[in-house]
């Protein structure tokens, strides 16, 4: 089968032949409808050094079931999403946080460290799968199974009530599904971001007011006046420095910073009279364990939120990988098998 792998010998992605997977006891072998590349599918840092199928979010159909997976939920045939871990035991208190904590230590990240979803083939622990709504498309699904499923726990996780204002703070991929899930809450968005079309696209999407914070000097107080006091929550998707710093000015007293982006080194200008004096709280979310997963997905469903997406080739993935390098992906690029 094709499988866009990271060759660490000529240090980029390249399409290789390579043989189809087995399922293990334990596993679904997924025939794989399409799958999303992630800008976390850059950190070519942490790939091994071996060939590895990159790709972490991905959707398709159970092709062949492990001798040893309940069979009662899932079926040979059914369309389903999964998380990305394997290797975990989805069961010790580590994996009741983050599957990354398990406490076997022999847990990993595919399309990392294990082979990932840019593949016409793949196997996923079952313990990860969950069920696709019929009302979604699938070749448009795979984003909901990093990006979609983080900003639906970072929204959900806000303690927000309808009629709230939240910031979203970085209009991307990520950003603008939480504005998606926020506005089926009832919850009123403002988005944040450098880049104008994204901000185009968050107004799309359903954003209440969007802000260029870099060409708007006067974006705090308009925030302000807008929201009355200003923000109740803020959730970052941006993983800038600037972006942590701007998110705490939008908030009201008492307001809440949500952690999603992933800033390269700590953030050194929380102050902690500030927390404990009130002036703001500090929470963060993720794609987190799969037994969150099912409140995420029937909620996507239920509401009918799907990404912008642009249609690719698996011969594709090379420049793929390039553009989004160089800036150049304005939608969620996703490979259809």
């Amino acid at each position: 089968m094709k499988a866009g792998q990271w060759d660490p010998k000529q240090q980029k992605v390249v399409i290789n032949d390579v043989p189809k997977p087995s399922a293990a006891p334990n596993q679904f072998l997924v025939k794989i409808q399409s799958a999303s590349l992630c800008h976390s599918d850059l950190m070519m840092s942490m790939r091994p050094d071996y060939p590895v199928t990159i790709g972490h979010e991905g959707v398709g159909h159970i092709e062949a079931i492990g001798s040893s997976v309940p069979t009662k939920d899932l079926q040979v045939g059914d369309a389903i999403g999964f998380n990305y871990f394997i290797g975990c035991c989805f069961e010790c208190d580590g994996c009741m946080v983050h599957n990354l904590r398990c406490e076997t230590g022999n847990q990993k990240l595919q399309g990392f460290v294990a082979d990932g979803y840019f593949a016409e083939y793949a196997v996923v622990d079952w313990q990860n799968a969950v069920k696709l709504p019929q009302n979604l498309d699938m070749s448009r699904s795979a984003p909901l199974f990093c990006a979609g499923i983080t900003a639906f726990h970072s929204v959900d996780s806000c303690e927000l009530k309808a009629g709230d204002w939240l910031a979203i703070i970085g209009c991307g991929g990520l950003g603008q599904y939480a504005i998606q899930y926020a506005k089926a809450m009832g919850i009123k968005t403002i988005g944040l971001d450098i880049n104008d079309h994204q901000l185009d696209m968050a107004k799309k999407v359903g954003a209440d007011a969007v802000f260029n914070s870099m060409t708007n000097k006067d974006y705090v107080e308009e925030i302000k006046n807008l929201t009355g006091k200003g923000c109740h929550a803020a959730a970052v998707y941006s993983a800038s420095y600037a972006a942590y710093a701007g998110a705490i000015e939008v908030l009201r007293i008492g307001g809440l910073l949500m952690v999603i982006g992933i800033a390269p080194k700590g953030l050194e200008f929380i102050n902690t009279f500030d927390l404990t004096t009130g002036r703001y709280r500090i929470k963060a979310d993720s794609t987190s364990i799969p037994q969150r997963m099912k409140k995420a997905v029937d909620f996507t469903g239920k509401h009918s939120i799907q990404p912008e997406v642009e249609f690719r080739k698996i011969d594709d993935l090379p420049q793929m990988v390039a553009d989004m390098e160089a800036g150049k992906a304005e939608k969620r690029q996703v490979v259809v098998f």
